[in-house]
């Protein structure tokens, strides 16, 4: 079959085929982990050295997070976090070891410059721990 022959077949079974349109938009989710939106304080530092600085914590899974910070952090950047929260009367605190895994500007509606993902690496003893049951406590993941 020619190739005028072949395109005058295709477009007479296109014209007789009378189904909706199947064309759309695809998302496929590729994190292990949901995210859970969730507002809370952190300190971080680069594993490096040892200044702190503060940042906002928008949404956490035990893959990984969602920060806002003031400051540029490059891709691959290694920093020392803490979450801080607060359960029943005490001040609690998971930290952890992360990378940084992308790094972008945030909203101008945003209290911070910068929006970062970063993958956690490891925790501080029992800490993955106090994480899953932070994640229980604030709610179902988002879809």
């Amino acid at each position: 079959m020619d190739l005028q022959k072949f395109l005058a077949t295709v477009r007479r079974k296109k014209d007789e085929d009378k189904s909706p349109s199947r064309e759309g938009i695809l998302l496929v989710e590729r994190r292990r982990h949901s995210r859970i939106n969730v507002e809370l304080p952190i300190d971080y530092s680069l594993v490096e050295r040892s200044e702190g600085h503060r940042g906002i914590l928008a949404d956490a899974s035990e893959g990984g997070l969602l920060v806002y910070l003031l400051e540029k952090i490059e891709v691959g950047a290694l920093l020392r976090i803490e979450i801080l929260y607060a359960k029943g009367t005490e001040l609690t605190t998971i930290k952890a070891i992360v990378k940084v895994v992308w790094s972008d500007l945030a909203a101008k509606s945003c209290w911070a410059d910068y929006q970062c993902g970063l993958q956690f690496l490891s925790f501080f003893e029992g800490d993955l721990k106090k994480l899953k049951m932070l994640l229980r406590e604030f709610g179902q993941p988002r879809k």
